[in-house]
């Protein structure tokens, strides 16, 4: 495996994830300290996002993938198959957005925002132009074009920034602004204006890509890229599920305003341990293209199972860092938020073992076995909602960050022994096993630390001395041989 291809690609793609997310982790604190935990606010933002999430995976119905599939096929038209693409994502964003809007008021009562179907209105135009965003940065990523990448990612990001800074720390002190402020639900409603105004911005950025809807449109070619993409489908689904269903659920099985309470403190808190996701986005838009490019090549098993190792190897050091030094990033969140820290360290593990099931996952890509897929994650995602439907109603948001811990084990753990007799893959367990081991222990040391009565600074101080025994552990093992 080209290490250091793809220590070039994930460096670029992850400019904008990591700079973005830094970004918007500054916002965390925004909201937080200016929307009372109390008032339900921030869980409505939660539940909002996560909405949407779930629709993205509907509208893009797995073309993300497909397109990279196809793209790579020999003989193959790389622009028809771009352009099918777009025809087909565009055209179900618009009949989703004719039907949220025909029928917008039962749509709001349903998700229990009779008051303000308006906000329902503002997500199904940003999600109908998500997800046709998502065809044409996917285009990008095929086409190895990182810069055009980064730069139409930082232009939703920076003109975002700016304006909830705006909203939150200008009007409110502002008088002939307040009047507004107050009408969007002391600026709840405007995150999610905001949110629209830059969305549509990138799109009209997006024009030059958006020509390539010219090219044509082939329907046998669609059949099969729709026959390669409805099992995506049902995997995205089930994917987004599993990290979204638990912020859905929970103002249904806790109804009235403590539900929404509970969710918005839970969101807060999950907030901090996104950086788990963040570098799974990252190493999976440098990786994806890159398996997909070589799949035809004998070494490719042994990309795989490089990869995964060095997925585990840097996670486990985020996850190891974000405990030792969460005395400083607690402040992050506003101090009517931070009694759900203790739920961090458990959903950073289970966005581990989703990042770890995401480089699994390509057995079952690279064969068209994408059934598989969807059949695992359709099992995650039932152990998680039954995990919800169960504990929430008697320990609240403690029970989603458990539910997302056991349906992504759960899919974890089925994709790596139905891999392994479907599509062999040299995995090197006993490095994995060790740095897990060693992640565990340190953990525990830290953790014993941390109910010693220690100060915060010292705590930090012992704890930086077991991240940088397992850096070194790290580097003499397996980074030094890599040259």
């Amino acid at each position: 495996m080209n290490l250091k291809s793809l220590a070039k690609d994930t460096a670029l793609y992850g400019l904008v994830s990591i700079v973005g997310r830094f970004l918007n982790y500054l916002l965390v604190p925004v909201h937080t300290y200016m929307i009372p935990a109390e008032s339900g606010g921030y869980g409505v933002v939660s539940n909002l996002y996560a909405y949407t999430a779930l629709f993205l995976a509907l509208l893009t119905f797995g073309m993300e993938t497909t397109l990279f599939r196809f793209a790579n096929k020999p003989d193959t038209d790389d622009k028809m198959v771009y352009s099918n693409a777009l025809r087909m994502v565009g055209g179900v964003a618009l009949g989703f957005l004719a039907i949220v809007f025909l029928l917008l008021h039962p749509i709001s009562g349903a998700m229990g925002y009779a008051a303000h179907p308006e906000y329902v209105g503002m997500f199904a135009l940003i999600t109908a132009q998500d997800a046709f965003q998502a065809v044409m940065f996917s285009r990008l990523r095929q086409q190895r074009r990182p810069i055009r990448f980064v730069f139409l990612k930082f232009a939703f990001i920076i003109p975002s920034i700016l304006l909830n800074l705006f909203i939150f720390l200008v009007m409110p002190k502002v008088p002939a602004l307040q009047g507004i402020f107050e009408q969007f639900n002391y600026g709840v409603g405007l995150i999610f204006l905001t949110n629209l105004a830059c969305t549509t911005l990138v799109s009209l950025l997006f024009i030059p890509e958006i020509r390539g809807i010219a090219y044509g449109f082939d329907k046998a070619m669609a059949k099969e890229m729709l026959r390669y993409s409805w099992p995506l489908l049902l995997l995205s689904l089930v994917g987004i599920l599993n990290q979204v269903a638990d912020k859905i659920l929970l103002p249904k099985l806790m109804p009235g305003e403590e539900g929404m309470v509970q969710l918005g403190i839970y969101g807060a808190c999950v907030k901090i341990a996104m950086i788990m996701s963040l570098l799974t986005q990252a190493f999976r838009y440098a990786y994806e293209p890159i398996v997909f490019a070589d799949n035809k090549d004998r070494n490719s098993p042994a990309t795989l199972a490089d990869g995964t190792k060095y997925f585990i190897i840097f996670t486990l050091l985020a996850f190891l860092a974000v405990v030792v030094y969460m005395p400083v990033l607690q402040r992050f969140v506003g101090a009517g938020y931070r009694e759900g820290l203790g739920v961090i360290p458990i959903v950073m593990m289970a966005e581990i073992f989703m990042g770890v099931y995401f480089n699994l996952s390509f057995w079952y890509k690279l064969t068209d076995q994408n059934w598989w897929g969807a059949i695992m994650s359709a099992i995650g995602v039932a152990v998680m909602v039954a995990v919800n439907v169960i504990f929430v109603p008697k320990i609240g948001y403690w029970a989603c960050a458990w539910g997302g811990f056991a349906g992504y084990g759960t899919a974890m753990l089925l994709s790596y022994f139905i891999g392994q007799k479907k599509y062999p893959i040299p995995y090197d367990l006993k490095a994995i096993g060790l740095y897990c081991s060693l992640a565990v222990l340190f953990f525990a040391a830290y953790t014993c630390l941390d109910r010693t009565g220690l100060g915060p600074v010292p705590r930090m101080a012992l704890g930086t001395l077991l991240l940088a025994l397992y850096a070194l552990v790290v580097w003499r093992r397996d980074l030094r041989r890599q040259g």
